[in-house]
């Protein structure tokens, strides 16, 4: 006599579809956490292939970059010693076209471009309309963002305007090695999340010329 037991064939088709269940359910789960925001991809009309991260790193550094520029306008009428000059004309130079190639790339991909003083797409505001009621053009950067890396606060920033001549060079020097601080940390972030090939390049540019440009400054503190 045969005396193995058989499982009832309601109960193993039960077990099979419960395995089967079990088994989608991981499945999905897997794919929901290999999907991150920044990793998703999307191509702008002009053929531009970007992510999330491109789209943060520009909506970012736009405003960052103009208020280092605007830290720039403010040694102006300052005595200071050359190489102090020569490195703020330095950000200038480099910085100014930057801001323009990071307003092409957002609005090439449909994106908001971030009010700024320099922003030739919003001209119609100022620094005073950016956050803040005092009116001063030096008040509306800190204000727009003021979690920002490095980013200066509407206060720094009357501070700086307001420096003696006595104190204004090194007080400029150590608010834009915090700042150029700030810029390398959101660079750093693109080219390790990034998509977009130039906007990696140009976070690679930034890190590389900022930290130059902050061995210097911070070389003159020490003087």
């Amino acid at each position: 006599m045969n005396t193995r037991t058989k499982t009832p064939r309601p109960l193993a088709a039960l077990a099979a579809v419960t395995l089967t269940l079990s088994l989608s359910l991981v499945a999905c789960g897997d794919d929901g956490d290999s999907a991150a925001p920044a990793s998703a991809t999307r191509t702008a009309s002009n053929g531009d292939v970007f992510n999330d991260a491109d789209v943060s790193f520009a909506t970012d550094m736009i405003p960052h970059h103009a208020q280092a520029i605007e830290m720039v306008t403010l040694t102006e009428g300052r005595t200071l010693d050359p190489e102090v000059a020569a490195i703020a004309e330095d950000i200038r130079a480099a910085q100014s076209p930057e801001v323009e190639q990071m307003v092409d790339w957002l609005t090439a991909w449909g994106e908001d471009v971030p009010e700024t003083s320099l922003d030739h797409a919003n001209a119609d505001h100022d620094m005073g309309d950016m956050g803040s009621d005092e009116g001063d053009e030096g008040d509306g950067m800190g204000a727009m963002d003021p979690g920002m890396p490095g980013m200066m606060s509407d206060q720094q920033m009357t501070d700086l305007e307001d420096a003696s001549d006595a104190d204004f060079q090194d007080l400029w020097l150590s608010m834009m090695v915090e700042h150029h601080t700030g810029a390398i940390t959101m660079a750093r972030a693109e080219i390790d999340n990034g998509r977009y090939p130039a906007a990696i390049s140009l976070a690679e540019s930034i890190v590389a010329s900022q930290q130059a440009e902050i061995d210097r400054m911070q070389a003159l503190l020490d003087s």
